[in-house]
């Protein structure tokens, strides 16, 4: 265990002696400088670089997917404040090693030290183990560094979350694969002893997903499949990626024009009520590698703003999907998908909410002063009602047809219908019931 409070070393391209390391170690940053993407963490006068440069950090969590440098970020920020550094993977760690990790830090606390315990997938520990970490956190024996790819609202326990800042780190864009390619190629000690012309782009960005590490894997891999010119220059294509890796070439960039053309004929198919297209283009996403949950939280969209109350259920089997393929993942789940977007497809449609909704905001954003009528107001002091707050308000429940007719737009605001429910589906009964019980405001709408 003494071991894990050394300072981890850092891989880099300048060191000759981790030439036999995969590439992405030996690319691993060794300071902020040195990180490409994320400029809204470590950018110019981003929060962790001012913390960094004031000599000092807070316990945060850090959140983001696969590959965009969670681990990477924890290593450098404690090597550029000077702090120990503990790692534990959540995944092999227990609370025997979480206590013995602290144990440690108090150690060096007295010797007027700071440690970094660094929890990698921290989403994994159980709730018992998370409160191991509360008192140390409190007490300041650790700074806390936790890295997770799932939402830390619902996998970290409270506690535990209310003393941390939470820290979002983002996918790198393409042109940040592009960068971190070059930078690759230029400075790796085995990769710039070659003379390499590398145009294998689009293959990089569909299997990279904005992960750096599987770019630098899979061009280290490339390499040994890339043809050799008569200049000795080393070409690495579409094709031979493809070919090094197995797998055909995804006409298909997650981050590019096809990811949001594919989408967009996905939702405008569900739209137009055919499932069976809507099923070929969600074979086209799954196939490439498209996040499984992208697609989920488009049907999520969709369900309220293209069916609505049409069919209330939808909104719930779109929810209820979403939920399933966030813990089923792939493959499964392109069964889960498939369920849902046949649903979906074949319900009866309605925008009416939709419109609805953006009819008040633009009212509202005109400058409308919405005004709560006094009777409308709450009254949870005598001062209150005093003042007239909720007086003359007439509780519904107590009518016979659980309604009354009574005023409740803002002050000085005319009625006026703004939901316009359709003739489709389960919204058509509720048409129904608003003309009967606003007989008065839908007919000086058909006026």
């Amino acid at each position: 265990m003494d071991s894990l409070f050394a300072d981890t070393e850092f891989p880099h391209h300048e060191h000759t002696d981790t030439a036999m390391s995969p590439l992405a170690d030996r690319m691993r940053p060794r300071t902020l400088g040195d990180i490409i993407g994320q400029e809204h963490l470590v950018g110019s006068h981003a929060p962790l670089r001012k913390m960094a440069e004031g000599g000092w950090l807070r316990s945060l969590i850090l959140w983001g997917p696969p590959g965009s440098g969670k681990t990477t970020l924890a290593h450098v920020l404690a090597h550029e404040v000077g702090y120990h550094f503990i790692r534990i993977s959540a995944v092999e760690a227990g609370v025997k090693e979480v206590r013995e990790a602290i144990g440690l830090a108090q150690k060096a606390v007295r010797k007027g030290s700071k440690t970094i315990l660094f929890i990698d997938e921290i989403h994994r520990f159980t709730k018992s183990q998370q409160d191991a970490l509360l008192h140390a956190v409190e007490r300041g024996f650790i700074i806390l560094i936790g890295a997770t790819t799932e939402n830390p609202s619902f996998e970290v326990n409270s506690a535990l979350l209310s003393r941390c800042q939470v820290y979002r780190l983002q996918p790198l864009t393409d042109d940040h694969l592009r960068g971190v390619i070059a930078h690759a190629i230029a400075h790796d000690t085995v990769l710039s002893s070659h003379s390499i012309h590398f145009d294998a782009w689009t293959t990089l960005f569909a299997i990279s997903g904005g992960d750096a590490r599987s770019a630098l894997n899979a061009l280290e891999l490339s390499l040994s499949f890339a043809e050799k010119k008569e200049d000795g220059t080393l070409h690495i294509t579409d094709e031979i990626m493809a070919a090094a890796l197995q797998q055909k070439t995804a006409r298909y960039d997650k981050q590019g024009e096809q990811h949001y053309d594919v989408i967009s004929a996905f939702i405008k198919t569900l739209r137009g009520s055919d499932p069976d297209a809507a099923l070929l283009w969600l074979a086209r996403m799954l196939d490439a590698g498209e996040d499984p949950l992208f697609i989920a939280r488009r049907m999520v969209i969709f369900a309220s703003e293209d069916i609505g109350n049409a069919n209330p259920q939808a909104l719930q089997i779109a929810v209820s999907v979403y939920q399933a393929v966030h813990f089923l993942g792939m493959p499964e789940c392109r069964i889960t998908l498939a369920h849902g977007v046949t649903y979906l497809a074949a319900s009866p449609k309605s925008n009416s909410s939709y419109m609805a909704i953006e009819k008040a905001l633009d009212i509202i954003r005109s400058g409308e002063q919405a005004i709560v009528p006094l009777h409308l107001r709450n009254a949870p002091t005598r001062l209150m009602k005093k003042e007239g707050y909720g007086k003359e308000y007439q509780y519904p429940h107590d009518s016979p047809d659980h309604f009354i007719e009574e005023h409740y737009f803002p002050v000085g605001m005319q009625e006026t219908v703004l939901y316009i429910p359709s003739d489709s589906g389960f919204e058509k009964n509720i048409g129904d019931r608003l003309r009967h019980l606003w007989k008065q405001r839908y007919t000086e709408e058909k006026k």
